[in-house]
């Protein structure tokens, strides 16, 4: 399901940041922007909204949940699960990470948490995303969402806080470490180390998982088959008391990406390399 309309001029931005070598990079073009006053006033009405008309928010957020089913059972029976065993030793809440190429593939994350857990994740979102219109930005605005703003004070004060109550008492968070969004994109790509600093701060296990996307071969639209989808359960990754947030950081986002690239030469049967070729955006129908 294409949202936000033609991919095309997308993937001649992946195809660009490839060249440049910039793999955390936007690609999207209808993304909302905002300033740094404008996105603190809309984390700030999206909070007094959650807090103060709880309300209208229960309602929303039953319509929401209700969308996100749908949504969910037309996924669903498109997504297999690969190695839920390893989340055994999990005890608590965890942050979960997962390669970020579609609008719904939170959904393997989500498939993956209920099975093993039964509990639905919080999803961290851009702060641009409570400004997104339609049916994402009512759910961007209305399900279990954190949005994340830039900023030493913001962070510290109160997504860290928020996000460690969360994980204390069992639930599960998840976060994109490759940040921005590329469509049908196949391949892993490098790890910022946000995800990380925020576990090894709130001293919570990651959870990694590596999406395989399969090209069903049934059309969709005019430009993309339907997909089928492997969520690769990977070995989960803990903080080391011994060490600084900052070593745990770039450590734990190394090993993170190292388990993504060993599942996807794994999956695909072959050696990951960043020479950019038609087939790594899955399911594509038009020549580019």
């Amino acid at each position: 399901m294409i949202i936000g309309g033609d991919k095309t001029p997308v993937i001649e931005n992946i195809k660009k940041n490839i060249k440049n070598e910039e793999f955390n990079k936007k690609v999207e073009v209808d993304d909302p922007t905002m300033s740094d006053e404008e996105a603190e006033r809309a984390i700030n009405e999206f909070k007094d909204f959650r807090n103060n008309h709880k309300f209208k928010f229960f309602w929303r957020r039953r319509g929401a949940v209700a969308i996100q089913r749908i949504m969910g059972g037309v996924m669903s029976p498109s997504i297999r699960i690969d190695g839920i065993e390893k989340l055994d030793t999990i005890k608590k809440g965890a942050i979960v990470t997962s390669n970020h190429f579609n609008h719904c593939d939170s959904m393997c994350a989500r498939k993956v948490i209920r099975k093993k857990f039964h509990k639905t994740p919080y999803i961290v979102i851009q702060e641009t995303n409570v400004a997104m219109p339609g049916i994402i930005g009512y759910l961007m605005n209305n399900l279990n969402t954190l949005p994340l703003r830039k900023g030493p004070n913001y962070i510290t004060k109160e997504f860290v806080p928020e996000l460690k109550e969360l994980t204390d008492r069992g639930e599960f968070v998840l976060i994109y470490p490759e940040e921005e969004m590329w469509y049908n994109y196949r391949k892993p790509r490098p790890c910022k180390r946000g995800s990380y600093m925020f576990a090894a701060m709130a001293n919570v296990p990651v959870v990694p998982i590596f999406v395989e996307i399969i090209d069903s071969g049934k059309k969709d639209n005019d430009q993309f088959n339907l997909l089928k989808f492997v969520a690769h359960v990977l070995d989960p990754i803990y903080p080391d008391s011994e060490k600084t947030v900052k070593e745990n950081s770039r450590e734990m986002a190394e090993k993170d990406y190292a388990e993504r690239v060993e599942a996807y030469e794994k999956a695909y049967g072959e050696k990951l390399n960043y020479k950019f070729s038609a087939k790594d955006i899955v399911g594509l129908r038009t020549k580019i």
